[in-house]
């Protein structure tokens, strides 16, 4: 008899994002005439840019003639792509070697598909709140979890416990959910204690576009003993808008080499070399000239400009959250905005009644773990006028 992963009955049955959405969908199936705003999941609204339009195109054509067709790709990426993302970190101050960036479909699932690499004897270590997937993941493979707290008195950026032994450890700066970023002070504790401990940090930096504060690092290799320790995974989704086009792309540095039970030696980024050449045939060709396109000096002109339209948005937010006292964190150096439920609501509660009595929805914070039960997230990611109205259907909450 074929057995199942039971792991997956310790797993929601829902995920969180799905149970949004059916309940939005019922309510404007029972009121189809009234207007709901959607300021919840963290999905794009502007178009790609202009030049990555024109290299789409272009990649088009050229799978449509023999000598330019494209079939199997290298599963790492494309030369031209990793060098561009190369030339990236380069010019934010931090080098990577061309053979530890792996091209990818995007953030999300190298950060569940990283756990491959790991025995199910880990310990995992992650904050609460927390993105979900990183939980679900490993409760999937069966591995024990453990949770530090982020909280209002440490501004949702928790930090090393030498008391707390854990072998990963899941950190995501800007944060999703609460928008919270570490400073380079922070981020090097996390890292002397994964050195340490003989640990290995899984850095999500889908976010690092948003850092608009000088000094804040916007990724962790700009961290001394970094190489040593952390995996770093980055998405195209929020830098240009590619949350429907699919590219991101993950750096593994040579440098994490652990020892076997008998004693010898893995490299990390050989082991996640193999496991792609194994799972993964790569992101087509036509996308990853589209991706290329976002690095050169027009393109990310254009995702820049993207970016700051979002800023716009969640300053309109935040600037709404000020006027009304009402705590948050995010909203300068991320597209989220997290804050306090009013009237000492729970999460759930609080976007039953926007969802019914303003039409506009948001994430619940118990979403994300048990210290988001009294809070919501709002994101910067629709239009302005869609979000100045919502925020002035917000303000006769208050009322």
């Amino acid at each position: 008899m074929a057995k199942l992963n039971e792991n997956y009955l310790n797993i929601k049955q829902s995920y969180l994002f799905s149970e949004i959405a059916k309940r939005v969908n019922d309510f404007c199936d029972a009121n189809p005439d009234k207007k709901v705003i959607r300021l919840g999941i963290g999905d794009v609204t502007l178009p790609l840019g202009s030049l990555v339009i024109d290299a789409l195109h272009k990649a088009v054509d050229e799978m449509s003639k023999a000598e330019t067709f494209k079939g199997y790709g290298p599963e790492q990426g494309y030369d031209f792509l990793r060098n561009s993302i190369k030339e990236y970190y380069k010019r934010n101050g931090v080098e990577v070697d061309l053979d530890e960036i792996f091209v990818s479909d995007g953030a999300k699932s190298d950060t569940g598909n990283i756990t491959d690499m790991f025995s199910t004897d880990n310990v995992v270590l992650v904050p609460d709140p927390v993105y979900p997937v990183y939980v679900d993941t490993n409760i999937m493979n069966g591995r024990k979890i453990i949770y530090m707290d982020g909280t209002a008195e440490n501004g949702f950026l928790p930090m090393p416990d030498d008391s707390v032994k854990a072998d990963i450890i899941y950190l995501c700066s800007p944060n999703n959910p609460t928008g919270a970023v570490y400073n380079k002070e922070q981020l090097k504790a996390w890292v002397d204690y994964a050195n340490k401990n003989d640990a290995i940090i899984l850095f999500d930096s889908a976010y690092e576009c948003f850092v608009a504060e000088p000094g804040l690092p916007r990724s962790i290799f700009s961290i001394e003993g970094a190489k040593t320790c952390c995996v770093e995974f980055c998405s195209l989704s929020k830098t240009a808008g590619f949350t429907g086009t699919r590219c991101g792309y993950t750096v593994v540095p040579k440098a994490i080499v652990k020892k076997t039970s008998d004693g010898r030696e893995l490299s990390l980024n050989h082991m996640w070399n193999r496991r792609q050449t194994t799972k993964f045939n790569g992101v087509p060709y036509i996308i990853q000239r589209g991706a290329a396109a976002v690095f050169t000096e027009e393109g990310m002109d254009e995702a820049k400009a993207m970016i700051n339209t979002y800023r716009k948005n969640a300053k309109l937010i935040s600037d709404t959250m000020d006027e009304l006292g009402v705590k948050y964190t995010g909203g300068i150096n991320s597209p989220y905005i997290w804050f306090e439920c009013p009237f000492g609501m729970y999460s759930w509660d609080f976007f039953d009644k926007m969802l019914n009595e303003i039409q506009v929805v948001g994430t619940l914070g118990a979403g994300f773990g048990k210290n988001g039960d009294n809070y919501f997230r709002l994101t910067s990611f629709n239009n302005y006028e869609n979000t100045k109205e919502a925020m002035e259907r917000f303000k006769t909450l208050f009322k």
